[in-house]
């Protein structure tokens, strides 16, 4: 049974909204809605993030510089190729895991002059 769950959730992953780690660069922001929360992520360097909202703003430990490890169904599976997908749920490099995600919105950076 085990192997058929996985199986649905590797080929439902063709058709997630998603937001991929390598189409992010530094600077860039996401809104990102779930069931219970707005979360706002601000892509910094060495793989972390700046976080508020949510669990975060909760436990007063917004503006937190964390990893994000990926996206989860809810359960141990995870797909370490993206920071937000909807449907799935944000898993925080301090063990946090979002509500499912709802909407998410991309700010990029751009290129200043």
């Amino acid at each position: 049974m085990m192997h058929s769950s996985l199986d649905a959730m590797v080929k439902s992953s063709d058709f997630l909204q998603e937001v991929c780690r390598k189409d992010l660069s530094v600077g860039d922001r996401l809104a990102v809605k779930t069931c219970n929360s707005v979360y706002s992520i601000r892509i910094e360097q060495n793989g972390l993030f700046t976080v508020s909202g949510g669990w975060f703003d909760r436990k007063g430990k917004s503006c937190a510089r964390t990893a994000i490890r990926g996206c989860t169904w809810g359960g141990s599976a995870i797909k370490v190729d993206i920071v937000a997908a909807c449907g799935l749920r944000i898993e925080f490099g301090n063990r946090v895991i979002t509500s499912p995600i709802q909407k998410i919105f991309v700010f990029s950076r751009g290129v200043q002059n």
